[in-house]
Parts: C-alpha cells; sequence; structure tokens
C-alpha cells in the first residue's frame, strides 16, 4: 500500500548525447505496472531494430516498491541497467521507466566508461523530464442502508476519492478509493451508523 505521495513523469522525455562516436539515445517514461513497462520498451525495441543495445530500467509503482528491474542488453554485466536503475532509485521518483538505445561508433569505452555514459545519459534526461505529484490513495469499503447513499457519496466526492465497487443487497457494500490525507476526515464526516470495514488487503 502506498503511504505518501511522490514524483512521477509527466510525460515522455528524449535526450540523445554522443560518446567517442557512440550514439545513446535515452527515453523516460511513465509508467505504472511492470506490464506497462515491459510494453514500452518492447516498442522502443521494434522501432531501433538496427541498435546494438537497447538497455532499461524501472520503477514501476513508488520509489520504495519492490516492483523494479533493469537490463544490460548484452553489454558488460553492471555497465547500464545497473547505473541506469541507480540515478531512477535516488531521485525520488516513482513509476518510471528508462530506456536507453546505443548506436556503437567503434570506440570502446571500457567497462567505467559504459557505465558513466548510461549513468549520465538517464541523469541528463531527468534533468529534461517534468514531474507531476502522485496522490497517494487508500481503499475503504464501506456497509450503509441504501437511505445513506446519497450522503455518502457526496461526501466521498468532497474528499476527492472515487467508487470503485458497488453491491446491493439487505444494504450497499461500497469500497472506493480516497487521497490518504483525507481518510481521518472522511471517517469523521460518515457518521457512527456507516460501518467502514477491514482495508488491510
Amino acid at each position: 500500500m502506498i503511504h505518501s505521495n511522490y514524483q512521477i513523469p509527466k510525460k515522455l522525455t528524449h535526450y540523445r548525447q554522443e560518446i567517442k562516436r557512440s550514439k545513446f539515445l535515452t527515453w523516460i517514461a511513465p509508467v505504472d505496472s511492470p506490464a506497462m513497462a515491459k510494453q514500452w520498451i518492447q516498442s522502443l525495441r521494434k522501432e531501433y531494430p538496427d541498435a546494438r543495445h537497447v538497455c532499461w530500467a524501472y520503477i514501476a509503482g513508488a520509489p520504495n516498491t519492490s516492483f523494479k528491474s533493469m537490463s544490460d542488453d548484452g553489454e558488460p554485466s553492471g555497465t547500464a541497467g545497473k547505473p541506469m536503475l541507480n540515478v531512477l532509485e535516488h531521485s525520488g521518483v516513482g513509476d518510471i521507466a528508462t530506456v536507453v538505445v546505443r548506436y556503437f561508433g567503434g570506440i570502446k569505452l571500457g567497462t567505467g566508461g559504459l557505465a558513466r555514459a548510461y549513468s549520465s545519459s538517464v541523469s541528463e534526461a531527468m534533468k529534461q523530464t517534468n514531474f507531476v505529484i502522485k496522490v497517494a490513495m487508500e481503499t475503504l469499503y464501506l456497509r450503509f442502508s441504501y437511505a445513506d447513499e446519497a450522503q455518502v457519496r457526496y461526501l466521498l466526492s468532497d474528499e476527492q476519492g472515487r467508487v470503485v465497487n458497488v453491491q446491493y443487497s439487505d444494504s450497499v457494500s461500497m469500497s472506493c478509493c480516497l487521497p490518504i490525507n483525507s481518510i481521518v476526515s472522511f471517517r469523521q464526516r460518515l457518521g457512527i451508523h456507516i460501518v467502514v470495514e477491514n482495508n488491510d488487503k
């Protein structure tokens, strides 16, 4: 569960640099899942089929999530994906992926040179990236009478929340998402006759 707001890329960013005749084409993109990151990486592979290496790294979630990965894509181990991911991890940004497409220029950079090249490519691209704040959300599960539904929906909207799912039986069962910093206020405004069920999910 996300417990605080964090920055994410606002949109796709592109940066290009040349080091000893090797061209490094770099992109930063917003992604909200590993599947989305992999799909985007694959689309760049198809767009640059003649590139020697298509290296990548991503953090799919909050900055401290375990949903992160990287690839050297044929470069010496630890010289591309790891330096790229390291830049992302130290940025404090989440929901972010980066790809560096390399066209070899005929001059070998060495392992240290490669690591610096991939790291600087991502660092420079990050400097040109605009970021926005992603508001952390938490899910609540409510149960209440039919007569209270209009009031619950009003309060939810007023607290910048949204309905996820509703089921009707002898009462109304609703799952909803609210910004973390609105949870306390929302609970206080609901009233004691509306049940907030276990939300540790």
